[in-house]
């Protein structure tokens, strides 16, 4: 039995669809709005969360240091966070249709870098604060329950975070990071056309 393929002529005869690239500026927009959205929407919720909290304290009027100190911390967290996200709004706001592919990809990669810090550090700082301002906040609350009731409600605030910070939070990550390094690949293909 001969097996004489020629794989190099197979191969050279294959049809590849080259990305228009009208539809990756459509992408490169759609991705965009998108995050815009999403800084304009996280910017909202945490501010109302903010003041809300802030509420909370004028209402009840807390008694205990490490009360005002998790409220503190909470806030702070929230502060501290939307700070360096809204970082990210230059770098989507650069991507317009003026520029050209290169200009593209250097900001899409400055992108890449400034999302991967805000994955990593930032929502690390950010869950760290919060689980901490939290927990003080707590304190003064759970101090008055009956014990099986405070334990429930440490365990219950704790699994929530835990379930964020093991399943969500990664799933998030792993989402915006699929869809930035597809804008870029589908960008370096077209300059590596451009260049042959």
């Amino acid at each position: 039995m001969a097996t004489n393929i020629d794989f190099k002529n197979l191969w050279k005869q294959q049809t590849v669809e080259k990305p228009s690239i009208e539809e990756l500026l459509g992408r490169l927009k759609k991705f965009r709005k998108e995050n815009i959205r999403r800084l304009i929407i996280t910017n909202i919720l945490l501010i109302v969360t903010s003041i809300f909290i802030g509420l909370i304290w004028y209402h009840y009027q807390p008694q205990l240091a490490t009360t005002k100190i998790g409220i503190v911390l909470v806030i702070l967290a929230m502060v501290i966070f939307l700070f360096a996200y809204n970082q990210l709004f230059m770098n989507f706001h650069k991507l317009d249709s003026t520029q050209t592919n290169t200009e593209y990809l250097n900001s899409l990669y400055s992108l890449k870098n400034k999302q991967k810090f805000m994955q990593t550090t930032m929502l690390n700082l950010y869950f760290i604060m919060l689980f901490a301002g939290i927990s003080l906040y707590m304190y003064e609350y759970a101090s008055r329950m009956k014990m099986v009731y405070a334990v429930t409600a440490y365990g219950l605030t704790f699994l929530w975070i835990a379930f964020n910070w093991f399943y969500l939070r990664p799933k998030t990550i792993k989402k915006q990071q699929a869809k930035l390094n597809g804008l870029i690949n589908k960008f370096e293909e077209i300059n590596d056309q451009l260049k042959d």
